[in-house]
């Protein structure tokens, strides 16, 4: 197939020239392209568990999105890296430390290289872009199209045909350079392909770019004049929805304007990007807020937040969800197929899970649980106690998530193990530059050592997608121990409610808005309390409340677990998300 070459000034000439031919397998994208209107940019999206597309949370989300944007038809297009290496493999040393090896795949085995390719200039060297198509399908035969970006390409220089290697691999040039490649290279390749789209959706910062992209598309007209610009700002504004997921200023991309300069020469106007993005670094979320013209939190909490950080601007609170048929597990799933047929349309109907037998829901969640506790000793970990509670804790490994609160008062621990026998199972991997998270991998395992004979605990190297699914259906009790007020939102509760997994996390995130105590699992602690009280918070509750209920009163605990599911699992969808966000955010733009 004849490739389509653009060239690398979109402001001069005829600058694409079109193939006769664009047939991929026996899906024409021409069909894709002529109804699409909407274009979703992430820097990592978890699309398989076999494409290690994605570091985390930020990434599973995206999977959701697109997912869920095939099971509701939505005209969409997905556009990300194509991360060759992956992001880490996680293996773990004798001493318990995390080490950090490639995880590469084979794009061939999951994606056709388009007959495209667009040219940006970085470092005044042409780098040619080539995009993947992944065709994902969801049992109702809708398709999204996802396009994975890729610079591997035969004459580009050694050194960029590395930038789409590693996700979030090498220091902040190569951090840049990845971002330039997501937004504008993104973009442009989008207009490549025939894509007519009217509103673009940035998740996270990271494409922020993009919307420099379309300012140089739109110079300003006499009607156009906004704050002295050279651009249509307006015009590029009513087209960009930002979702921004960090709740701390220093989580927040930024890059000095002079390796701005050095890789993007005069793409945009320094001036201009100052104004947009902030004077004294390239704030990449500063400039999405000025040019996007609907931007929101990921929950009520987190929207306070970012009100709280950048004031002056319009936040708004879209809280995350998950995609249903993705994270409960095949047993209750059949459950909910006898119980509410199109529960997978429409998720809300879980909400009279409530009817479910106890029977039932012990069984499947019994199922579910004989596979985790296989797979814990298939890992080389202790054989659990199947009658026994298992509480999980599985998140990206870094100091504010506090994986080790519940270990922190080992003595009183043991004793309340003594009196209720308890299991424990951790999983998560450290970013490779995180080095204090590094630490506290190796301090768990070194803590779980110390407790061996009194708690039974084992901690699960290579959390991914794959893993994930196995613990939010397996465990008994999922743990959330985030320092208010940093946890954005977060989702991992929400996949194990849907498997009638009740939480006993820390008012903060989404689960200031999903706990109802006693009936979808537990708070440690209040509102407001001190961090440094929740570590006997989380004890005195598990001592008091939770693990008394297991052990004591089954009825009772099934009744959490059928809380879990209906009052949580039915609300927190990604469904009901991506309908939000077409209401409010993406309708009457277009799309």
């Amino acid at each position: 197939m004849p490739t389509i070459l653009v060239s690398t000034d979109d402001r001069s000439g005829p600058w694409l020239r079109r193939a006769a031919t664009r047939q991929v397998g026996t899906l024409a994208i021409d069909q894709y392209v002529a109804r699409t209107r909407l274009a979703y940019f992430s820097m990592e999206i978890a699309i398989r568990p076999d494409m290690p597309t994605y570091s985390g949370g930020l990434g599973i989300l995206a999977g959701d999105t697109a997912r869920t944007a095939a099971d509701l038809g939505l005209p969409m297009v997905f556009v990300t890296l194509i991360s060759r290496d992956g992001y880490l493999r996680q293996e773990m040393d004798p001493s318990g430390r995390q080490g950090d090896a490639p995880d590469p795949w084979d794009p061939q085995q999951e994606a056709l290289a388009l007959p495209a390719m667009a040219a940006i200039e970085i470092e005044g060297r042409l780098v040619w872009i080539r995009p993947w198509l992944h065709m994902l399908q969801r049992p109702n035969g809708n398709v999204v199209p996802i396009l994975l970006l890729d610079t591997d390409v035969p004459g580009n220089d050694p050194a960029d045909r590395a930038i789409t290697g590693r996700l979030y691999g090498g220091d902040a040039t190569m951090r840049l350079k990845q971002e330039i490649v997501l937004g504008i290279g993104g973009e442009r390749l989008l207009r490549a392909l025939g894509f007519e789209i009217a509103t673009y959706h940035l998740n996270e910062g990271h494409a922020a770019l993009l919307a420099i992209s379309l300012l140089r598309r739109y110079p300003q007209t006499p009607t156009s004049a906004e704050g002295g610009f050279p651009y249509d700002v307006a015009r590029v504004r009513e087209s960009c929805v930002f979702t921004t997921h960090t709740p701390v200023e220093a989580g927040h991309d930024r890059f000095d304007y002079a390796l701005v300069q050095r890789l993007l020469g005069d793409f945009i106007d320094q001036g201009v990007l100052r104004r947009l993005a902030g004077d004294d670094t390239l704030n990449m979320t500063r400039l999405a807020l000025n040019l996007s013209s609907y931007v929101n939190g990921v929950a009520e909490r987190h929207q306070q937040t970012a009100a709280r950080m950048f004031p002056g601007y319009p936040i708004r609170a879209v809280t995350n969800g998950v995609h249903p048929q993705t994270w409960a597990h095949p047993t209750f799933a059949r459950l909910f197929d006898a119980l509410v047929p199109h529960w997978t349309h429409e998720p809300e109907l879980l909400g009279r899970a409530d009817q479910l037998s106890d029977a039932d829901v012990r069984a499947a969640h019994d199922a579910a649980k004989a596979e985790l506790l296989d797979l814990i000793r298939a890992a080389g970990g202790p054989a659990f106690d199947p009658a026994l509670p298992v509480l999980a804790f599985a998140r990206r490994i870094t100091g504010y998530k506090r994986p080790h609160l519940l270990l922190d008062a080992p003595d009183r621990l043991a004793a309340i193990a003594r009196r209720h026998p308890f299991q424990v199972v951790f999983a998560g991997k450290a970013h490779p530059r995180d080095e204090g998270g590094r630490e506290l991998i190796a301090r768990l395992q070194a803590d779980i050592a110390r407790l061996r004979g009194a708690v039974t605990m084992a901690f699960l190297p290579g959390y991914d997608f794959a893993l994930a699914r196995r613990l939010v259906a397996g465990a008994d009790v999922w743990l959330n121990t985030p320092q208010p007020p940093l946890e954005a939102s977060g989702t991992s509760g929400m996949k194990a409610a849907l498997n009638g997994v009740p939480s006993l996390s820390v008012l903060d995130g989404w689960w200031v808005e999903g706990c109802i105590e006693g009936v979808t699992g537990w708070a440690i602690g209040r509102e407001g309390d001190a961090p440094e009280t929740h570590g006997r918070a989380l004890l005195d509750k598990l001592e008091g409340t939770v693990l008394p209920l297991f052990h004591d009163d089954p009825a009772g605990w099934c009744r959490v677990m059928k809380g879990a599911i209906s009052k949580v699992g039915a609300v927190f969808t990604s469904h009901r998300m991506m309908r939000r966000y077409a209401a409010e955010a993406y309708l009457g733009r277009g799309a």
